[in-house]
């Protein structure tokens, strides 16, 4: 039996389209920033991280231990199979002898990364604050370093509003031209980002390999004011992940090996319920694949 031309060249199409699924990539494993649970962690931890374990979720990523001591916090996670490589630090804990205490208990629990997400305003808004803000990471990194733990800083939209203090320039850009690549990682958030009106695979291209962790929660829609929108105002764009939301996830996670991606933990600052929202967002993301 022979096949005519037309048929010939489907058949070839089918096989090929077929070869570049079976190579697409996928994420290879998938956290959660705890922040997301928070509530449902301060009333019962073990069985927090236990629900987020059934889900599918391999890592989590904590803000706050919830008065548990770091051998809790330990045991907890080896009792339910998860790693924890990443914590949320208060920028205040940066120096002296609190610094030291968050390393020590950052190496008990098993985190391979300690991450700053918040300055506050008072601090961020006085002038020049970006760059003594690189200087005090790039000191907390070297001290981290020393101890086996990278240290990162963790976005929000405000960091890509110009700087009149320092020739218009984003303090998203002050950090990652004055802090050490080597001391000082980025954990991008790409709804924030998203949110300020700017493109993640800029900032890959600009700046390879410096982006080990992302942060991944969709974003209904883009505010007007861009960078400049008070955080409160975009906190109910902020949606499951693949639903509804305005993000391509697939563009950006092709390019997870530019920006040096390791670790995606998903998160949704105010779900109405927290588990519904891991379980849709965990849905999207195991299946997709760029």
């Amino acid at each position: 039996m022979t096949l005519d031309r037309r048929t010939f060249l489907a058949t070839v199409g089918s096989a090929m389209l077929t070869m570049r699924s079976s190579r697409a990539a996928s994420i290879p494993r998938l956290g959660v920033q705890l922040y997301t649970v928070r509530g449902l962690l301060e009333k019962d931890f073990d069985g927090t991280l236990a629900s987020v374990a059934a889900i599918g979720f391999s890592e989590v990523e904590f803000a706050g231990y919830f008065e548990q001591t770091p051998q809790q916090v330990r045991e907890a996670l080896k009792r339910h199979r998860l790693t924890a490589p990443s914590a949320h630090i208060p920028y205040e804990s940066l120096t002296g002898d609190a610094w030291t205490r968050v390393i020590n208990d950052a190496r008990t629990i098993g985190h391979t990364y300690l991450v700053n997400a918040w300055v506050e305003e008072p601090i961020r808004n006085q002038p020049d604050a970006w760059k003594r803000i690189a200087e005090t990471y790039n000191r907390a990194g070297e001290v981290s370093q020393r101890a086996g733990i990278q240290f990162a800083y963790h976005n929000h939209n405000f960091e890509f509003a110009p700087r009149d203090d320092a020739g218009g320039k984003l303090p998203y850009d002050i950090l990652l031209e004055s802090c050490d690549p080597a001391l000082v990682k980025m954990e991008m958030d790409l709804c924030w980002i998203s949110s300020a009106g700017k493109d993640p695979l800029e900032y890959f291209r600009r700046y390879p390999g410096r982006f080990p962790m992302v942060h991944v929660k969709g974003l209904r829609k883009i505010p007007a004011s861009g960078a400049a929108a008070p955080i409160d105002s975009v906190l109910p764009d902020i949606t499951d992940v693949g639903h509804g939301d305005t993000i391509d996830w697939k563009a950006i996670f092709a390019q997870s090996s530019v920006g040096g991606i390791q670790h995606y933990f998903v998160e949704h600052d105010q779900p109405k319920e927290p588990f519904a929202s891991l379980k849709a967002s965990y849905g999207y993301l195991k299946d997709l694949r760029f």
